[in-house]
């Protein structure tokens, strides 16, 4: 297993992952413009994919997007994107990938927004630290 960050180059690949889980998650297939959008964030440095791969197969991914904290006064990051292929779920890959992300990101902190179904999921990966509520503007 080769965990690194994926790059625009990899856009492709990643972006079959983005379809899997929109449809695993029940939301709709992305517009192709967002393919665009996304490789020119990733160019951008706005946010940083990581995969999980084995051999010239992207079997995992999740993104952080990196912002500062007042808490610490050091750059903190949100983990979004979270997908592994289900033929390659339960085998540890899943740790390997968020531990990854968080180091290789160089973040002081890492935060997830999840639904509650997934929760335990999250916990599991590390993600220990209650916050409070999560919400979001319109």
């Amino acid at each position: 297993m080769d965990f690194r960050e994926i790059a625009t180059a990899g856009i492709d690949l990643l972006w079959e992952l983005q379809k899997l889980y929109k449809a695993e998650i029940g939301e709709d297939d992305p517009e192709p413009a967002g393919k665009e959008r996304l490789a020119e964030a990733i160019r951008q440095g706005i946010i940083h994919f990581y995969g999980a791969w084995k051999e010239d197969t992207l079997i995992g991914c999740c993104s952080v997007t990196a912002g500062f904290s007042t808490f610490d006064y050091m750059p903190c990051g949100v983990f979004e994107d979270f997908y592994i292929r289900p033929e390659y779920r339960h085998q540890g890959i899943a740790r390997q990938l968020v531990e990854f992300a968080y180091h290789e990101s160089g973040v002081s902190s890492l935060t997830v927004g999840c639904a509650d179904c997934d929760v335990q999921m999250y916990q599991a990966l590390g993600f220990t630290v209650a916050l409070g509520n999560l919400l979001a503007f319109e």
